[in-house]
């Protein structure tokens, strides 16, 4: 493991020695990603840097960099404390698909309350111990279900990918907008001068037009998401 990694993973791991002497530190890591948190909610990922992080919470950058040793580390610590850990259930309600249904449901929460978390989540890296009590409790509900480790471990992450999609989507279509909405008023639209050349198309968005007007790509997803999961397992079980 390379330097700069080993560092990422103390920093998000520990452990975080105190000094034995000297002055208290005036901030600890949490507060920190807090404030770069409360930045990026309001203003965008790209808005976030050390200078305004240290301005935010009344230091220098030179004081902040004591604590982290750059932006990257800085999102890093940001990414775990806005995702994790997965919120305590004293006593899971029903089987596994309850289970994924509800921890899909909570992760949509998270990342429409934190939709920069999608840019600082591409890609291959370090996650932290409050990310990874996600995949964890993902992965644990589908114990007992016949399903491989690996098969558990990619349920997890295609449902993921669905979260993600539809949060996509949304942030897409900005802070009031249905996105699927707008994609019918759209395609209606087109339709009306070239439905002929797409009657499916010109069928489908009747059909949708009758429905309660709510977004449904999120619910038919999920649902058919854990669809596929049960007709999996209960092969295994045959």
């Amino acid at each position: 493991m390379s330097g700069e990694h080993a560092e990422l993973v103390r920093l998000l791991w520990g452990p975080h020695p105190k000094p034995a002497r000297g002055p208290r530190p005036k901030f600890d890591l949490d507060r920190i990603a807090r404030a770069g948190i409360e930045i990026a909610d309001s203003e965008g990922l790209a808005e976030v840097s050390m200078q305004r992080v240290a301005a935010q919470l009344g230091v220098t950058k030179m004081a902040l960099y004591r604590y982290v040793p750059g932006k990257a580390e800085l999102v890093a610590l940001m990414v775990d404390a806005a995702i994790g850990p997965y919120p305590e259930v004293e006593t899971w309600r029903g089987g596994w698909r309850e289970q994924l249904e509800e921890w899909a449901r909570q992760l949509l929460t998270v990342f429409r309350q934190h939709p920069w978390a999608l840019d600082a989540t591409i890609g291959p890296r370090i996650p932290g111990p409050g990310e990874l009590s996600w995949l964890e409790q993902a992965i644990s509900a589908l114990d007992g279900t016949g399903l491989s480790g690996a098969e558990r471990m990619d349920a997890a992450v295609l449902l993921v990918g669905h979260v993600r999609g539809i949060t996509q989507q949304a942030r897409a279509a900005g802070p009031a907008g249905n996105p699927e909405a707008q994609l019918g008023t759209i395609l209606g639209d087109l339709m009306q001068t070239h439905g002929a050349r797409f009657p499916a198309i010109t069928g489908a968005l009747a059909s949708a037009a009758q429905s309660d007007g709510q977004d449904q790509a999120w619910e038919f997803g999920l649902q058919r998401i854990l669809d596929g999961l049960a007709a999996l397992i209960d092969k295994r079980a045959r």
